[in-house]
C-alpha cells in the first residue's frame, strides 16, 4: 500500500493534464533529485519516478490526477511533509493551468 495518495480532478483535458504533469515531473526531479520517465498512453498517461527510497507514479487522465508513492524507511518519517509539499506543488500548478472563467 502506498505511503501517499493525492487525487485531484481538474477540468484542463488530457492535453492540458499533460503539460501540468510534466511540469509535476521537472518540479520532482529538481526538488527531490529524482529520475522521472513519462509514459503517453490514448486516454491515461503514466509518470514514473524513484530514487533510493522512493518510487512512485502519477496517472494523468483527462480529469484526474493520481499520485501514489511508496518511501523507504529512511523517508517513512517524512510522509506527512513530502505529502504536503507535493500536494501543494500539484495544487500550484493545476490553479495556474486552470481555465479563466467567464464573466458572462
Amino acid at each position: 500500500m502506498p505511503d501517499i495518495q493525492i487525487e485531484r480532478h481538474h477540468q484542463l483535458g488530457l492535453p492540458g493534464a499533460r503539460a501540468v504533469a510534466r511540469k509535476l515531473m521537472q518540479k520532482v526531479e529538481q526538488d527531490f533529485g529524482m529520475a522521472c520517465t513519462y509514459d503517453e498512453g490514448e486516454a491515461r498517461d503514466t509518470a514514473r519516478f524513484g530514487r533510493a527510497g522512493v518510487d512512485g507514479s502519477v496517472e494523468v487522465s483527462a480529469d484526474t490526477f493520481r499520485l501514489e508513492a511508496t518511501l523507504g524507511m529512511l523517508f517513512a518519517n517524512f510522509s506527512g511533509e513530502i505529502q504536503q509539499r507535493l500536494a501543494a506543488s500539484l495544487d500550484k500548478l493545476l490553479g495556474a493551468a486552470a481555465p479563466a472563467a467567464d464573466d458572462a
